[in-house]
């Protein structure tokens, strides 16, 4: 099929995202010290140069320092080849990714980090369509992006705009979940019940039908496909104060988790690779009104840093699991902790203080998402907890 020269929002090409100015003590976080110690005295190639250097000076094998160095050097390199054992069994090998052939579905693509993603594919030259609820304003025929108006949270305009997209573009092969809705940030009993509703809608069920609309196209596609689906570490963590936007989550996580087993029954998970996305909190709008209660453990995210994992994740044409910043990681090492540890560990983190103390000057921002949350009908944004 002939794809049409797509067309591409001017803002992509000329508005960058806003970034926020940070204080020099903001960038020492945790999360650059183990980046440091990864690529040094962590990374079994440093270390084996270290034995290297050793056996250069001619130091004895039953040295003390050579056997320890050369301990180390084995340990890391134990520890790197079980983790990429750990990869291959658990999500099998990378499907071949070839972008002149993929067709990239951008939900919330109209700002935020949706728009980033969208932004770096286009410029890439890959087709991409980006859905949202937004008006797309000021497009031009620049070759990058094709904006396509939808409620994702509707069936039938999910259905009629996969027809259109194949139409111009081609088949859609890689669908990246990052609508949002925005954040409500009120107590169960005083949250709406319309408010919470529409929260799964858009975070949940919009998820799930753009699941059952996309996938079978990707199973019968040459190269498989991959979805992408952008959760947050709030689906584990359950603050108070965002019982809607923490189900969701929770509730998006585990849908990711059992389409990745369904296809895995099917032996299709070889083909269509399933990547799941959990991170903290954002510099977007989404968040911004919600204190940080520790920026050195719990550092706040740019959107480049978490579009550039999911970019380099699908490239690779891998599957697994995504966790940004580095306490992320552990987060599902939390739940199994005893319930009084987790209650301290709550207390010291303020977690459970961040929203529900904040001033009536702070509300959420209307109309940013998450960080692109859209109008009425949101489908802006992807998770910046």
């Amino acid at each position: 099929m002939s794809k049409q020269p797509p067309k591409v929002l001017n803002s992509f090409s000329t508005t960058p995202l806003p970034a926020r100015d940070k204080k020099w003590h903001e960038h020492v976080t945790i999360d650059v010290f183990l980046a440091v110690l990864n690529r040094t005295i962590l990374h079994p190639f440093v270390a084996w140069i270290l034995v290297l250097c050793l056996r250069a000076q001619v130091t004895p094998l039953t040295d003390t320092a050579f056997i320890l160095a050369t301990g180390w050097a084995v340990l890391l390199t134990l520890l790197a080849a079980a983790r990429m054992m750990n990869q291959r069994i658990a999500y099998g090998i990378p499907r071949p990714v070839d972008l002149n052939e993929e067709v990239v579905v951008v939900t919330g693509g109209a700002s935020g980090l949706g728009r980033l993603i969208a932004q770096v594919y286009g410029m890439r030259g890959v087709s991409v369509a980006v859905l949202d609820v937004r008006e797309a304003l000021d497009v031009d025929e620049l070759a990058g992006v094709e904006y396509y108006r939808c409620d994702i949270g509707d069936r039938k305009e999910v259905e009629a705009t996969r027809l259109k997209i194949e139409k111009d573009l081609g088949t859609p092969t890689i669908l990246i979940n990052c609508a949002a809705a925005r954040i409500n940030g009120e107590p169960l009993l005083s949250l709406p019940a319309e408010a919470f509703q529409k929260t799964i809608q858009t975070n949940l069920l919009s998820v799930f039908h753009l699941c059952q609309v996309f996938l079978p196209g990707m199973l019968s596609a040459a190269n498989g496909g991959t979805i992408v689906t952008v959760s947050s570490v709030l689906g584990h963590l359950s603050a108070a104060g965002l019982s809607d936007y923490a189900a969701s989550k929770a509730g998006l996580s585990a849908l990711h988790r059992t389409l990745e087993a369904e296809l895995r029954t099917i032996a299709e998970d070889d083909m269509v690779k399933m990547l799941l996305v959990e991170i903290g909190q954002m510099s977007t709008p989404l968040f911004d009104w919600v204190k940080t209660p520790n920026r050195f453990f719990a550092p706040v995210l740019e959107p480049v840093q978490v579009a550039q994992a999911i970019v380099n994740a699908i490239d690779s044409g891998k599957g697994g699991v995504i966790r940004l910043p580095f306490f992320a990681t552990w987060i599902s090492w939390y739940t199994v902790l005893p319930a009084s540890v987790q209650l301290i560990a709550r207390y010291l983190s303020g977690i459970d203080n961040a929203v529900v103390n904040r001033s009536a000057k702070t509300q959420a921002p209307a109309g940013t998402g998450e960080p692109n949350e859209t109008s009425e009908k949101e489908s802006g944004g992807i998770d910046s907890d």
